[in-house]
């Protein structure tokens, strides 16, 4: 047993960052930090291999940084024996091993693990210091102060907010070019021609360490979904601060036109794939805007990309962790539609005639990746209209994404996709029928499904499922300005056509469902 130890610091899995709160006073001869890689974090959803191999890999990266520097570190690996399987455990057992004075760490990105650490304190009998996560531009108070009094909460005036107080693509005190949101711009689809030539994003050659990951994942996980043969995928700062350089040169100019559009074979398009590296504190977010922010001024980068690009991170990724600690934890089990289907099987699987889901979650199983108009207006889409428990749609998207950690994750899903939270998070449903897929898509092209038709063999079951989802719901959205123009379309509709239309629907759901045994 060690005696005289004072900090016992608490690492996360997506807290590798060496300028953390947690690290700034750790003294080599008083403090240890504490890592722990357990099966739980893999198995609380049934995560893809990528997510665990992407995580233990970058954990053990940033474990042998500070060994280098003289930092102790106390890691527990997956494969090491009597492993106790969860975060608690291992972290209970290291403070009877060391005995510290206190416990410190950065607060989490998920309330789940919080309150597990905090009941280990609190059980022990210890302080636990949770020190403010730096990586961020915006604190959780900072969030509650600008939600405080406020009728409705929406992204954009927070945007405004964040711009003006980090002066970002800011001309003095207006917005630079004018405008403060170039989305109208941004909404490009490729035509008949597609795309073209793609430039392709790096390629890390895994190291030692993670094809030691790689293989113990394999081992350890050998049925949860996904596949490990295209990782690709940073694990350390340098590897991450490549990625981002890539994209600044090779994608960022056309990002915006391009940031909706879809097509088969394509899984990444000209996306700048750093949330992942963002989200375990590989890369920081202030360097990754600062960086852009220079393209566009450099005359590299049109200001409607590097706009487009820099509110994915000042305005949407700031705002849902904002939402989620402002909501938790009951905004986990909220379910505004009532929406109480079982989420169809071929999520797992990818095996559906459906083209454009087929497309999606077959590039999310091999890579561990779909950009967000895949992940909000197909996969996400379907379920929404099928009429799936959103917290069922959270755990798969939790699962499957490597960039998934429930800060980010939860209100993208649950609130934005699925319309879950009520509105909290949007002001209207996302919904729409195949013909959106089609226009910013050629995955239709491919499929038996013609997006035009709502009843019938050849109908597109998204088309189906959108005119099912405007009846069933129209007495509620009936107050919703935004909703006025397709709800107007379904009261054109006379009672044989919504029958129609609804026992297609029906069908539809019941062919999924027999397909489920």
């Amino acid at each position: 047993m060690s005696k005289g130890l004072r900090n016992l610091v608490v690492v996360l899995g997506d807290q590798l960052d060496r300028q953390s709160s947690a690290l700034v006073d750790l003294d080599p001869d008083q403090d240890r930090v504490w890592m722990a890689e357990v099966s739980e974090e893999s198995t609380q959803v049934w995560s893809h291999k990528a997510r665990t191999a992407l995580f233990l890999s970058a954990m053990r990266h940033f474990r042998d940084g500070l060994k280098e520097e003289g930092i102790k570190v106390h890691y527990r690996q997956l494969d090491d024996k009597g492993n106790r399987g969860s975060l608690a455990a291992e972290l209970r057992a290291a403070i009877h091993k060391y005995q510290p004075e206190r416990l410190i760490m950065v607060e989490p990105g998920d309330w789940r693990v919080q309150e597990s650490m905090r009941t280990v304190a609190k059980e022990e009998g210890l302080e636990l210091e949770e020190r403010e996560d730096r990586h961020f531009l915006s604190s959780s108070d900072d969030f509650r102060k600008h939600a405080k009094g406020r009728k409705s909460l929406r992204m954009e005036f927070f945007y405004r907010e964040m711009r003006r107080r980090h002066g970002i693509l800011m001309d003095g005190d207006q917005p630079e070019g004018g405008d403060w949101n170039y989305d109208k711009e941004n909404r490009g689809d490729f035509g008949k021609k597609g795309p073209g030539q793609v430039p392709m994003p790096p390629r890390f050659a895994p190291d030692p360490i993670t094809r030691e990951v790689m293989d113990l994942v394999e081992r350890r996980f050998p049925d949860h979904p996904g596949d490990l043969r295209h990782f690709n995928w940073p694990v350390t700062p340098q590897e991450a601060e490549v990625a981002l350089d890539a994209f600044l040169r090779d994608r960022l100019p056309d990002f915006g036109k391009y940031q909706d559009a879809m097509w088969t074979e394509e899984p990444f398009l000209y996306h700048s794939l750093l949330s992942a590296a963002m989200n375990l504190k590989l890369l920081d977010p202030r360097r990754v805007i600062r960086k852009a922010e220079e393209e566009y001024r450099a005359g590299r980068a049109p200001l409607a990309a590097v706009e487009g690009f820099i509110r994915q991170i000042l305005g949407w990724r700031e705002y849902v962790r904002g939402i989620y600690w402002l909501y938790m934890p009951d905004y986990l089990e909220r379910n505004a539609l009532q929406a109480r289907n079982q989420l169809p099987p071929f999520y797992w699987t990818g095996e559906t005639e459906m083209n454009c889901l087929q497309s999606a979650i077959g590039q999310t199983l091999e890579h561990g990746y779909a950009h967000h108009i895949q992940r909000l207006m197909v996969t996400g889409l379907y379920t929404l209209l099928f009429g799936v428990d959103p917290k069922q749609v959270h755990e798969w998207y939790l699962a499957v994404y490597v960039d998934a950690i429930e800060w980010v994750e939860l209100p993208n899903t649950l609130g934005m996709s699925q319309f879950g939270d009520g509105g909290v998070m949007a002001s209207k449903p996302y919904v729409a029928s195949g013909k959106y897929i089609q226009r910013m898509s050629n995955y239709c092209e491919e499929c038996p499904y013609d997006p035009a038709k709502r009843t019938g063999d050849k109908a597109c079951p998204f088309t189906t499922l959108y005119w099912d989802f405007l009846i069933r719901h129209r007495e509620r959205l009936s107050s919703n300005p935004r909703m006025s123009m397709q709800l107007k379309n379904v009261a054109r509709l006379d009672r044989e056509e919504i029958k129609e239309i609804q026992q297609s629907a029906t069908q539809h759901r019941r062919s999924v469902a027999c397909s489920q045994g």
